[in-house]
């Protein structure tokens, strides 16, 4: 059976191998392949793979001796990884519970395996979840060189962003003043603060914030970031015309933050804004919003329009990368 696979050169294979590796990517179930001058490396998230790398789909052998979830209930299941808990996404909560038993008794480095049961809710971003196998809701993630300690049932994370957020920390120059004005545990501030930024992330929900700071320890990055707990909005006292860079993924309602992101924004920023937008004009309503924030004081260039995923049928999440000239 194909299974979708990055294919690189095969001077390019290790290299590969060991950064997907790093992101728990490849599908331990398949055999690395070699085909002519080419490594097929099997993976078990496409949309999670760095947008440099082709993925194609391939007929990759099944690994000896390894039992698989399909090998158990006949079908292939749809599942993500978060470091050793797997993650589902089943309306029938028995057709969750047959998965999640194949996938504890496949020859996976699993230790858990969780439901969704609501969608995200409320000020501080969590959803519920079905415990159907393990203990626990608390998981470790490996990213793009940086590991993150969280649990889902009490801050909000998704795996799915990793390629986005590595786009923008490619962005990020050492010596750089960095502000996430939704930072969750740290995914975008700590890889920015290995980067050799200055960064401040701010959270409404404690819990993210104390396992961001735990997380800026494991990274060895605590002496760059100021974590702070409460409403990005009180915080503009302290830090007024101070970023050189702004982060603001709350696409659902990021547009009304823009005024304090302006008033963070330096003499010169570039601002990452995130929003959700139909597909007819998916862009437009966040720069027009920007713009008629800005107003006279800041100058502004859209450098990139960027569509991160589908969010929902006929609605996308987008990005828009704008450099703000005061």
């Amino acid at each position: 059976m194909a299974v979708p696979c990055v294919r690189v050169p095969r001077e390019d294979g290790e290299a590969t191998r060991a950064r997907l590796a790093e992101r728990d990517l490849i599908d331990d179930g398949h055999e690395i392949d070699v085909v002519e001058d080419a490594i097929l490396i099997p993976i078990v998230d496409p949309s999670a793979v760095p947008e440099e790398y082709a993925v194609v789909d391939h007929d990759s052998p099944v690994r000896e001796g390894q039992t698989m979830p399909a090998d158990v209930l006949g079908f292939e299941p749809s599942y993500e990884r978060l470091g050793e808990v797997v993650i589902i996404d089943e309306d029938d909560i028995d057709r969750a519970r047959e998965i999640a038993e194949a996938i504890m008794a496949a020859d996976l480095p699993v230790e858990t395996v969780v439901n969704r049961a609501s969608k995200v809710k409320g000020e501080q971003r969590v959803r519920e979840w079905d415990v159907l196998a393990g203990d626990g809701t608390e998981a470790v993630h490996r990213e793009y060189g940086c590991e993150f300690v969280l649990d889902l049932a009490a801050v909000y994370f998704s795996p799915r962003l990793a390629t986005e957020r590595h786009r923008v920390v490619e962005q990020v120059g050492a010596g750089e003043q960095a502000f996430d004005m939704f930072a969750g545990v740290g995914p975008f501030v700590i890889p920015m603060a290995k980067e050799g930024a200055t960064c401040v992330g701010v959270d409404v929900n404690p819990d993210a914030i104390e396992y961001l700071r735990e997380n800026a320890r494991r990274n060895d990055v605590a002496d760059r970031i100021t974590a702070i707990e409460g409403d990005v909005r009180e915080t503009v006292p302290a830090h007024a015309d101070w970023a050189d860079r702004i982060v603001m993924n709350l696409p659902h309602s990021a547009d009304e933050f823009l005024e304090t992101a302006l008033e963070i924004a330096g003499e010169e920023a570039v601002v990452h804004y995130y929003d959700i937008q139909h597909e007819d004009d998916p862009f437009g309503p966040g720069e027009r919003a920007i713009r008629e924030a800005a107003g006279d004081e800041y100058d502004v260039t859209v450098e990139t329009r960027h569509t991160v995923r589908s969010y929902a049928p006929h609605e996308l999440n987008v990005v828009l990368d704008v450099r703000l000239s005061r």
